[in-house]
């Protein structure tokens, strides 16, 4: 690569880290070309993109954005996956396709400029995605107001059932 195109590669790079709500770095040392493909299939499927990069041309990349901070785990060949998006589909996606491929090492990542070591990252991976999760959040704020009609109506029965009764015991005296 020549000079020229290296400093547009740093441009273009940074240009997308400083969009990207997440990266994770990755070791891809032993994949072959198929199974890169297929994660960077995978990836995709979760709005990621996945990204085999220099850890110099990378370094200069990621200084003053939130990745600046996996600087000290960009040694050896380095890969990078970038979301956009949900952080969670993306670690998803790297933990099982590392499940699978034994050679894919997960590294570090970041979130919103908080760094992750391996154990988060597969954390984060057991969680459901943002859909689920937003579902579950509107089923909770539901349920307080669908509890609250139902009292309501409880102590509305109970008040028809009362006068009910004594409507009843009128009629019997009468």
């Amino acid at each position: 690569m020549e000079r020229a195109e290296k400093v547009r590669f740093v441009k273009n790079m940074k240009d997308r880290l400083e969009k990207a709500k997440a990266s994770f770095l990755v070791d891809y040392k032993g994949l072959n070309v198929e199974a890169i493909n297929r994660l960077r299939k995978d990836l995709r499927k979760a709005g990621a993109e996945f990204q085999v990069v220099k850890n110099r041309l990378l370094k200069l990349a990621s200084e003053s954005t939130d990745t600046a901070k996996l600087q000290d785990y960009m040694k050896g060949p380095s890969a990078v996956a970038l979301s956009y998006d949900d952080p969670v589909a993306p670690a998803k996606a790297l933990v099982e396709f590392a499940k699978d491929n034994e050679q894919l090492q997960i590294r570090a990542g970041q979130i919103s400029g908080k760094v992750m070591e391996l154990e988060a990252i597969k954390r984060l991976a057991e969680l459901p995605s943002r859909e689920v999760l937003l579902a579950q959040t509107l089923s909770v704020m539901q349920a307080v107001p669908s509890s609250f009609v139902r009292v309501l109506n409880g102590i509305i029965l109970q008040m028809l059932y009362a006068l009910r009764a004594i409507e009843q015991k009128k009629a019997e005296q009468q």
